[in-house]
């Protein structure tokens, strides 16, 4: 439920389904998404089983760094369903954010359709080859600064948003905020 989702789902030509729910914190000042209660998530639950039944695909991709993938489509929801229609789960290899997903199978559940790819920059190869080239090279070049080529060294600039949310260790200590969370 991040807002900039909303504009990346709809440059696709997809709709994107909008709740009525309080979601000023759904994600943390890097744009990654934060967890929510359980209450949340049982609100969103509610709301969403008129929309998903209705629709003839769902597509799901919310996931939490480091953590495993909220449950957004109950088997309720599923049910509710009508025959012939389709759930892709985008978030199949952190357990997914459909109840019935298995990583990496096509599950058919009472005429519904789930798919749960674990890795999908595998089925497009050439096309993940070259997004990823690209954003590698987008990236060193903003570490080499406004000086580009010129540079003779990466600029590791802790200011920088960029810089500060990618750089992991650095003069043998962890200094990412997440990663040393999660290392305890």
């Amino acid at each position: 439920m991040r807002p900039a989702v909303k504009e990346q789902v709809q440059s696709l030509g997809a709709r994107f389904v909008e709740l009525a729910l309080e979601s000023t914190d759904a994600e943390d000042k890097g744009g990654y998404a934060k967890a929510q209660d359980e209450s949340f998530y049982r609100r969103q639950r509610e709301m969403m089983i008129k929309v998903v039944a209705g629709s003839d695909v769902v597509i799901t991709t919310a996931l939490i760094p480091g953590k495993r993938a909220p449950i957004l489509v109950t088997t309720e929801m599923v049910e509710a369903m009508q025959p012939g229609s389709v759930v892709v789960d985008l978030a199949a290899e952190r357990g997914g954010n459909c109840e019935l997903t298995r990583p990496d199978e096509i599950v058919e559940h009472k005429g519904v359709t789930i798919i749960g790819p674990s890795n999908p920059p595998a089925m497009v190869p050439y096309h993940a080859s070259q997004m990823y080239s690209r954003n590698i090279t987008t990236f060193l070049l903003h570490l080499l600064g406004k000086d580009g080529a010129k540079q003779a060294a990466l600029v590791l600039n802790s200011d920088d948003e960029i810089t500060r949310e990618t750089l992991l260790t650095r003069d043998g200590a962890v200094v990412h905020a997440r990663v040393k969370e999660l290392l305890g």
